[in-house]
């Protein structure tokens, strides 16, 4: 079984995170990963923090030789700003800094308070920061390798930014986006949008209908429902089907000894009844403004209760891009997770025989 946690603060020492059920065999390219965190960086709006912050990885354990051993894998990324917060985040002492007491309207601070007792937002902030997402990335940088030797392609793409249709492969080459980004800086303000992510090549048959918690498409949406700032995700047509009849909404099947079995459209989004289907495996979600406003919101203090402005931390205007990188990463864990659910194997080798054999038994004119 395949899974994994992180931990670690926004300006804590490091993000760590522990990987167990990688097959053995597994060639591990550090590069790739740092190349998958380099792409989380970027994007049209992002901060500062982006530019203090190399992002690179450390692997601790499980890999030898540049082969994963079948044994824990331990990833390590090291906080640069860490140097500069050391005496409000240490780890012993007594509290002796400014406690933030003014919770951001869309943030996790007010509730992250109210439900662990803390005097401190900062205590919450930490944690519900996009920060960790940054671990998140390095597990899925992984885990896009093992499926990529499986024959499987992720994806991603910025559509929207601020209400404005991406026309541009990169949305910080568009004028039109430029124009609304740049606005909204002016005005302290923040901007969501909308994101696809498409794994191309995954096999028919991941994911279930037997049970409600094996079906694919539910643990998909919780995945990139997971990434912060996420309020919507939709597979395929996703809520275009309340306009279409069933003749129109519904990927007809065909037939052919070269192709298999093949639709002429997808509006499935590559799955049926929980189980991808063979075909592209499409996923849209949308992000929310980023509730760290440099003019912000009016909120309470927690102390006092009397009405203020809610804090400010620096921050970024638009990190819709960087959240598309994040919604390749999650998908790359679910689906190396169902992978290995259905095909198994203590090394690549048993898990790509497996594969093959599955193959020549749903489709044996096409192997």
């Amino acid at each position: 079984m395949l899974r994994f946690l992180t931990a670690g603060e926004s300006h804590g020492p490091c993000l760590t995170a522990v990987i167990e059920g990688l097959p053995a065999g597994l060639p591990v390219e550090i590069d790739a990963i740092n190349a998958f965190l380099y792409r989380r960086r970027q994007g049209i709006g992002r901060g500062k923090r982006m530019q203090i912050e190399a992002d690179t990885v450390e692997i601790l354990s499980g890999v030898r030789f540049g082969y994963t051993l079948g044994s824990p894998v331990t990833l390590s990324i090291h906080n640069r700003d860490w140097e500069n917060w050391q005496e409000r985040m240490a780890v012993t002492g007594k509290f002796d800094c400014e406690a933030v007491t003014a919770p951001r309207p869309g943030h996790a601070d007010l509730a992250g308070v109210l439900k662990y007792g803390s005097k401190d937002i900062r205590d919450i902030l930490e944690r519900a920061s996009a920060r960790e997402t940054a671990a998140r990335t390095a597990v899925g940088a992984l885990l896009v390798q093992l499926l990529s030797h499986c024959g499987i392609q992720i994806v991603s793409a910025v559509t929207e930014i601020g209400g404005v249709t991406v026309t541009t492969p990169e949305p910080e080459d568009d004028l039109n986006i430029q124009t609304v980004v740049e606005a909204a800086q002016r005005r302290g303000d923040t901007l969501g949008g909308v994101f696809v992510v498409t794994a191309i090549g995954a096999p028919p048959g991941l994911g279930s209908h037997v049970h409600w918690d094996r079906r694919l498409d539910g643990r998909l949406a919780g995945a990139i429902m997971s990434i912060p700032a996420i309020k919507g995700v939709e597979f395929g047509a996703g809520f275009r089907y309340s306009g279409m009849p069933g003749s129109m909404a519904h990927d007809e099947i065909f037939y052919s000894s070269a192709k298999g079995y093949y639709r002429t459209s997808n509006h499935a989004g590559g799955l049926e009844g929980g189980i991808t289907n063979g075909a592209d495996l499409e996923v849209r979600a949308v992000m929310k403004p980023i509730p760290t406003l440099m003019s912000p919101l009016a909120s309470v203090d927690i102390v006092s209760h009397e009405a203020i402005s809610a804090n400010t931390e620096r921050s970024d205007v638009c990190a819709v891009q960087a959240a598309a990188v994040v919604g390749e990463a999650v998908m790359a864990i679910v689906l190396a997770e169902a992978m290995l659910e259905k095909f198994g194997g203590d090394h690549m080798c048993d898990l790509l025989a497996a594969k093959a054999h599955y193959y020549q038994r749903i489709e044996p004119e096409r192997v």
